[in-house]
């Protein structure tokens, strides 16, 4: 019987410490034209902190939002554990797919939701490409909704009623598209048009939209809201997000001094 007892200790353990090992459940959501493969290094990062990820891969050109919503989450979702708390972390369009799900559907552990560079708005360049001739025929069933006008989805989807993080860029990698886009943006979106009403936060960042969620920083304000509802408005020295000395050199002295945050900063 005593022979037993390591065995059983163990178990008992085991038992003990599983909850804390299997942190909840974050589901990754590219943008349009991208791959699942464009959030494997914010995958790495996510897992190094003991989530479990569901790095959704959807076919974002061939179907329209509505279609791909309803087809594609429900599946990310099977795969989270049953009691698990769910965040989401989506890029460009899918933050819109997740709005357009949860305009038809409660997710009942929905935890934190993070959007990187989302048109919440629609995007002011959709808007010029929907006045050429032929774009509406030629341009994927997607891209022709994300538009600013009534006729268009974001605008018509509500405001959020979750714990919500947003996180804009504002270097664009394309001066001619940004030529078409007011104020600030980041070659796709402008500053402005990421907000939306009801959001927790709101975080912009000296990186560009189609890099964004690679960015170490925006990858560490990311960890940091889904831990604690908050982004970061100054550096913490105490981050444990597991980058480098350098990076953390680097953040302190070169891009800490271009984050700009409002609502729950700390």
């Amino acid at each position: 019987m005593f022979a037993k007892l390591p065995a059983l200790i163990s178990c008992l353990l085991l038992l003990a410490l599983q909850p804390a090992m299997a942190k909840e459940c974050v589901i990754l959501i590219h943008g349009l034209a991208k791959s699942s493969g464009s959030m494997n290094t914010l995958e790495k990062h996510l897992k190094a902190q003991r989530y479990t990820v569901v790095n959704l891969d959807y076919p974002s050109t061939h179907f329209d939002i509505q279609t791909l919503a309803q087809n594609y989450i429900p599946q990310a979702l099977f795969k989270c554990d049953s009691h698990s708390t769910i965040h989401f972390v989506t890029h460009s369009m899918g933050g819109i797919l997740l709005r357009q799900y949860l305009t038809q559907h409660d997710i009942p552990r929905l935890g934190r939701v993070v959007m990187l560079a989302p048109p919440n708005q629609g995007s002011e360049l959709v808007d010029k490409l929907y006045g050429v001739p032929g774009y509406r025929l030629i341009g994927d069933p997607a891209s022709t909704q994300l538009g600013t006008r009534s006729e268009h989805l974001p605008p018509n989807l509500g405001e959020a009623h979750y714990e919500l993080g947003i996180v804009a860029g504002n270097r664009s990698l394309n001066p001619i598209l940004s030529r078409f886009i007011p104020q600030r943006d980041d070659g796709k979106v402008s500053v402005r048009n990421t907000r939306l009403r009801g959001m927790r936060a709101h975080l912009i960042a000296p990186t560009s939209h189609i890099f964004i969620m690679q960015h170490p920083l925006v990858i560490e304000q990311t960890l940091h809201f889904l831990d604690s509802g908050t982004f970061m408005a100054r550096h913490d020295s105490h981050s444990t997000t597991g980058f480098s000395a350098i990076h953390t050199w680097w953040r302190r002295h070169f891009w800490q001094p271009y984050l700009q945050c409002e609502g729950m900063c700390v």
